[in-house]
């Protein structure tokens, strides 16, 4: 593989890698609650696991997704960052939903607005192509100083 390329893409690939750990962490803690005793309180506890790890994943292609585009449209840096925090905000999510179900909602909120800003990014660098293309436009360089001051506000509560 080209540096060049790779130099490009670095930061996506780690935070993807991180992102397959964490789905191997939530994976055993199924297998493990699964494979505990058989009481009711077990049932609950392997119920709110399972409902917690699927909620997980219904949104993981879509952050992958998210989070390329605007890696690669945009800038990495922000992408990855933002990536890094969504990984948090999704291990918050996972262990308030251990507990009870109305300790994960500080986490599925914040996921959901780290996953706009990808898509806003997505959407800016797009539309920063499409200038590029038809209109002799580039607009790049203050699009990513502002995306990197933005993707700072994301750890605002």
């Amino acid at each position: 593989m080209d540096a060049a390329v790779l130099e490009n893409i670095f930061l996506l690939v780690l935070v993807t890698l991180l992102s397959v750990v964490q789905n191997a962490f939530f994976a055993l803690k199924v297998e493990k609650e699964c494979t505990g005793s058989n009481s009711k309180q077990h049932s609950a506890a392997f119920e709110r696991l399972s409902c917690a790890t699927r909620n997980c994943m219904d949104t993981y292609p879509t952050f992958l997704a998210v989070m390329w585009c605007a890696g690669i449209c945009l800038s990495q840096a922000p992408a990855a960052f933002a990536g890094v925090i969504y990984l948090v905000v999704r291990q918050k999510y996972f262990v308030g939903y251990m507990g009870q179900t109305c300790q994960s909602i500080p986490g599925f909120l914040f996921g959901k607005r780290v996953l706009f800003f990808l898509s806003l990014m997505c959407i800016v660098g797009i539309i920063n192509y499409l200038l590029l293309s038809y209109a002799g436009e580039d607009y790049r360089d203050p699009i990513q100083t502002i995306m990197k001051a933005a993707s700072t506000l994301l750890l605002l509560p």
